[in-house]
């Protein structure tokens, strides 16, 4: 099964932050794992609290958080950002 994935807006800003080897191996686990995975959802975890409707991928320091969508086979990728503050704003 291959999943379609979708960036928001945002996420190339944060993308631009990031130093190019991370960004490089943030962009491979997307388009390796994600893409190609039958269950996006073992690769990740659900957050919690009022966030628990998105799932979050760990790369090192890093973090992706996204939105799963079964029905259309589609990842939504809302935020790419380092540990410290991807989950503030």
């Amino acid at each position: 099964m291959t999943w379609t994935i979708k960036y928001e807006q945002q996420v190339a800003k944060n993308l631009k932050k990031i130093d190019p080897e991370n960004r490089k191996r943030i962009k491979k686990f997307i388009e390796e794992r994600l893409i190609n995975s039958i269950n996006p959802k073992e690769r990740g975890e659900s957050l919690k609290g009022n966030l628990n409707e998105y799932w979050r991928w760990r790369l090192g320091d890093y973090r992706i958080i996204g939105e799963i969508n079964e029905n259309e086979i589609l990842i939504v990728i809302l935020k790419i950002g380092h540990r410290r503050n991807i989950y503030s704003s």
